[in-house]
């Protein structure tokens, strides 16, 4: 048999509890029961640190993941520009106008091939671990 309890809670908890009771469609005296239980229990506080410490660490793995996908871009990046400066002869003059008509061409290519490829079940990352050109 359960027993009754009187408390009072500031209005900001009120809101939070009665939001949290219509979002999980369980009462509000679930909520508290259920929370209680898990404060007052022994092993609690290790519950809530290895749930915290598993979080963290899928974190820290998507943070690298991240870090990695970052450092290839920027790596591609960097080897491209090297490339691109070494290969291309400066424009003589005279010429900067047809240039400039290619360039713009040559850039709306780019952004049409670069919108397909981000369109693409495979990225670039993906491909050089595959070893696929």
């Amino acid at each position: 048999m359960k027993s009754k309890h009187t408390f009072r809670l500031s209005p900001e908890v009120t809101k939070q509890l009665a939001d949290w009771a219509i979002r999980k469609r369980v009462s509000q005296a679930e909520i508290v029961e259920t929370a209680l239980t898990s404060f007052l229990s022994p092993d609690g506080s290790e519950r809530m640190e290895a749930a915290l410490s598993r979080r963290l660490d899928r974190i820290a793995r998507q943070f690298e993941q991240l870090e990695q996908s970052v450092e290839v871009g920027n790596e591609a990046l960097a080897l491209f520009v090297r490339f691109w400066l070494t290969t291309n002869p400066a424009l003589p003059d005279g010429t900067s106008v047809a240039a400039t008509a290619q360039g713009k061409a040559r850039y709306a290519a780019f952004v049409e091939a670069l919108a397909r490829r981000i369109q693409g079940a495979q990225d670039l990352w993906s491909e050089m671990n595959s070893g696929v050109p």
